[in-house]
């Protein structure tokens, strides 16, 4: 089991891969003790004082003005955790629910929630024994925190709801009883600490992340395999002619193509073919590719802002102030959501063009649908209706969440974020590239099959073709194609499309 140690350090979203993988042991730093401990001191100071402190002795959201006598300030904490848990929907995965609790921590050991060092231990114990808080993925709209998600989690903690244990769902009461685990009793401000801040749509946004890295590399994989098999030129993307354009992901993109191209008799072929221009999707790869890329990367830095940043209201500040402001607004989140929804729908909508340029045929090469017996077969004809219908749906989908608000409680909460839902619509779209993606490995691979299979193809698309011909059984024509589809799919998924060719080469 990997360890994850949770201090001040300034985190990437890779360092929560392994929470996604499996359970892994968490251990705080002694400076995050430290921090804990001296915040919750100063809010049991100035709770002494009798000050009013916002979700302490008052009431939250629109019943902030009503005062709260210190007889029932725990009562309101255990009210308002248990009223705030109304998500509906199927239980988030556990990697994004470890992945939620752990950033969490990382807010408080900041030091500025006031809470007890033994909430963070509460949550570690939990954390280290993998029982996982089951969180309805519906109830959020990502403004004064990912309330009802939140709510959920807390509701672990505190011994009620339900929870994932050794692979099962049961009753909070019973697995900690199992466990051997005591349930939490929450102090002032812990319930509103608990289920304020933005760390459900965060996590969200880490798993996107990590998956589009992945995803951006295989659209380079795929369109390199799409420009070898159509004959369409490998010197539009030399690197002088993309050093003229300052674009990063541009340039990535160009060299990644011109590189997993490298010592290909398919592409020697044509060298004097007299053609003058390819179409756009095949040579402007560089270009959308490259687009995409740096949008990921410019929501990557907002991902990261986020996962180091406090997420909490209120706060309380090392002069003891007690002060409010919207830190657990998650327009960040959902607005880097909306630029990789944009970014993977582009991916899938190239893609999808050049999978179309292949059912036309190329005369005197192969023929339309890239079916063997035109007519008698209908080829990939139906394969590529998917992937046009998988691209229009990413079109609607990739509409942006984060310009959508409804107000709620009673208006205070006038303009929200809308990024869970970001989110959530951003997993269906990655989905569906996977699926284009996998449907260009084989209708690229079947075309080669087809019409190049005596000429070696280049450094990088050879060990892809290699695989793809281990999955598909391109001797037989006609066959259902669904399970080869899903088989590829999950390959990119998983990473090993990737993998396959940064075993032979590096890709940027």
């Amino acid at each position: 089991m990997e360890t994850l140690r949770i201090s001040t350090r300034t985190y990437t979203a890779g360092d929560f891969a392994p929470l996604f993988s499996g359970p892994t042991l968490i251990k705080l730093a002694g400076s995050s003790v430290k921090n804990l401990n001296q915040s919750h001191k100063r809010l049991q100071e100035i709770i002494a004082s009798g000050k009013t402190i916002y979700g302490v002795n008052t009431g939250f959201g629109n019943l902030s003005h009503i005062h709260i006598d210190q007889e029932d300030q725990f009562t309101l904490q255990l009210n308002l955790v248990r009223s705030h848990a109304a998500g509906v929907g199927a239980p988030l995965e556990p990697g994004l629910v470890r992945t939620t609790m752990v950033l969490k921590l990382l807010t408080y050991v900041k030091g500025f929630s006031g809470v007890r060092l033994a909430v963070a231990e509460k949550m570690i114990q939990f954390l280290n024994r993998d029982i996982i808080p089951v969180i309805p993925e519906k109830g959020s709209v990502g403004a004064s925190g990912d309330l009802a998600p939140l709510a959920h989690l807390a509701l672990a903690i505190i011994g009620e709801g339900h929870v994932f244990y050794n692979g099962r769902k049961m009753r909070t009461a019973a697995a900690l009883k199992k466990a051997r685990v005591t349930p939490l009793q929450l102090h002032p401000k812990e319930g509103l600490s608990l289920i304020n801040g933005t760390q459900v749509s965060t996590a969200m946004a880490i798993k996107a992340l990590l998956a589009g890295h992945n995803l951006a590399a295989c659209a380079d994989v795929t369109g390199a395999l799409a420009v070898e098999n159509s004959l369409s030129s490998r010197n539009v993307f030399r690197r002088d002619i993309h050093e003229l354009k300052a674009h990063k992901g541009q340039r990535d993109a160009a060299r990644n193509v011109f590189k997993m191209l490298r010592g290909s008799k398919i592409v020697g072929s044509h060298s004097d073919c007299g053609k003058v221009q390819d179409p756009y999707s095949f040579r402007c790869i560089p270009h959308i590719h490259g687009a995409c890329r740096d949008s990921i990367s410019g929501a990557a830095q907002m991902i990261h802002n986020e996962i180091n940043s406090v997420s909490d209201n209120p706060l309380i500040l090392t002069n003891s102030e007690v002060v409010s402001s919207g830190h657990f607004h998650a327009e960040h989140m959902a607005q880097a959501m909306d630029i990789l929804a944009i970014s993977f729908a582009e991916l899938g909508a190239i893609a999808e063009r050049r999978i179309y340029y292949f059912m036309k045929g190329l005369p005197d090469v192969f023929p339309p649908f890239v079916a063997a017996k035109p007519g008698l077969e209908s080829g990939y004809m139906m394969a590529h209706v998917t992937a046009s219908a998988l691209a229009s749906e990413n079109k609607t989908l990739a509409h942006p969440a984060s310009i959508d608000s409804l107000p709620t409680s009673g208006s205070q909460e006038d303009l929200v974020s809308m990024a869970p839902w970001a989110g959530r619509k951003l997993f269906q779209i990655q989905k569906n590239l996977e699926i284009i993606l996998a449907i260009e490995l084989l209708v690229a691979t079947a075309v080669n099959h087809l019409a190049f299979k005596n000429l070696t193809p280049g450094k990088g698309t050879k060990p892809i073709m290699d695989l793809v011909h281990t999955i598909c059984d391109f001797e037989s024509g006609d066959r259902v194609l669904s399970r080869e589809i899903e088989t590829l799919s999950e390959k990119i998924g998983s990473g090993e499309i990737q993998k396959t060719v940064t075993s032979h080469l590096k890709l940027d």
